[in-house]
Parts: structure tokens; C-alpha cells; sequence
């Protein structure tokens, strides 16, 4: 079973998401809250599979609370996938950086929601090849960030070229398509630069190889 917690400020939105989740044979809502603190004290007393967390919440907003569950050790099974209104905007720029392992947008499809948590319950990181893109523009503007890029002198040469194409949105069948090596070690090659960069999944690679200058982001009407 896959083991999911709410986290959302709206009865309504909660109330149809447990409908939708619990619908189907292979996943469970095992608690829900209406705050981030809440919500952060409900993913201690479950450790769920997958915590589904709205950005602005009271009490506590969604950012610092995916912050402390990305934080806590004990917590380092729960994937936190951020529900938003808007789309790709600076809450979820900075949810990613605090842990999230990718993110929603609330009117999506049903069908959408469900694929997505499976998704997260592997530990696959939510960026489609378009949500890659949205994300890649914020970085436009943004010049490199040096502790990144210090941070990249771990890695060997061949982890560096792993994780520029995670951050091109490659998974690792197509990684290892386009290194000519097998799908196992390309997986081994993606989990020892997160080991190295002690990144949580690969969302914060896709958001280290940009800040560090790694990746250079493509213009529109570039490729």
C-alpha cells in the first residue's frame, strides 16, 4: 500500500482528494491537516510513502513545513510533493530547494493525481519535460550560486554528465540510452552524485546542476 498524508488549509480540496486516492486498491490516506505544523507532526506519528502539501497554508506555510520533514532523519522516506493554484512560481522554486520532491498543480485530471503519486512513491521526482522547462526559465535570470558550484568538484566527471541530463528531464532508461550503459548503472551514477551532493531526490539535482552553472538554461527558440 502507499501511504499518503494531506496537507491542505480547504475541506473541500482534502475531503476530494481522500475520494480519489482511496478509490483505487493500492493507496491509503492515513491522515490528514488543515496546517503545515500539523502536518509535520502527523508525518512523524506516520512516516506516509507520500506527503501531498499546499503552499500557503496558516500556522505554518508549506515551504518551512517540507523544509523540517526533508530535515529530519527519521522522516527520510516521506516524499513531499507540493500542491499549488498557479503553476511554477517562486513558492515552488523555494519548495524544491527546501526538499519537495516535485509539485502539482490543483485542478489537474484525476488520473493525473494518481499516476503522480505512484510517481513519488518510488522516489521519482514530478518534473515532466514541460514543468522542466517552467522551471529552467527561473533560472534565466538568476546567476550562478557558488556554494553549487563548489559542490560539484565531488563529483567525477561521468556523475556530472549524469546529472545534466536528469536536468535536461532524461530518466535513467534514456540516460542510459544516450551514455550507452545500462540502466543499473546509470541508476548508480544518479544515486551517488545525490549521495555526494546530499541531495533528496532528483528534483534537487535538476535544482543544483542549474544554480551551480552546470546546466545552462535554454532560451525559448533554442531547443
Amino acid at each position: 500500500m502507499i501511504r499518503v498524508l494531506l496537507v491542505d488549509d480547504q475541506p473541500l480540496i482534502r475531503a476530494g482528494f481522500r475520494a480519489l486516492l482511496e478509490s483505487e486498491d493500492d493507496i491509503e490516506v492515513v491522515g490528514e491537516a488543515a496546517d503545515g505544523a500539523r502536518g509535520v507532526e502527523l508525518a512523524a506519528e506516520h512516516v506516509p510513502d507520500v506527503a501531498l502539501v499546499d503552499v500557503q497554508m496558516p500556522v505554518l506555510d508549506g515551504i518551512e513545513a517540507t523544509r523540517r520533514i526533508a530535515t529530519d532523519p527519521r522522516l527520510a522516506g516521506v516524499h513531499v510533493v507540493i500542491l499549488t493554484n498557479y503553476g511554477v512560481d517562486e513558492y515552488v522554486f523555494n519548495a524544491l530547494r527546501a526538499g519537495a520532491g516535485g509539485f502539482l498543480v490543483k485542478d489537474m485530471d484525476p488520473g493525473d493525481l494518481i499516476a503522480a503519486v505512484r510517481v513519488a512513491a518510488r522516489g521519482d521526482a514530478l518534473l515532466s519535460p514541460g514543468i522542466t522547462r517552467k522551471l529552467i526559465s527561473e533560472f534565466v535570470s538568476r546567476p550562478p550560486d557558488g556554494l553549487s558550484a563548489a559542490g560539484m568538484d565531488v563529483l567525477t566527471r561521468r556523475e556530472r554528465e549524469v546529472v545534466a541530463l536528469v536536468a535536461r528531464g532524461l530518466s535513467n532508461d534514456e540516460i542510459a540510452g544516450y551514455m550507452v550503459i545500462s540502466p543499473t548503472t546509470a541508476k548508480t551514477h544518479v544515486s551517488r552524485a545525490m549521495v555526494k551532493l546530499r541531495a533528496r531526490d532528483r528534483a534537487q539535482l535538476v535544482v543544483f546542476a542549474y544554480e551551480s552553472g552546470l546546466v545552462a538554461p535554454r532560451h525559448p527558440g533554442t531547443g
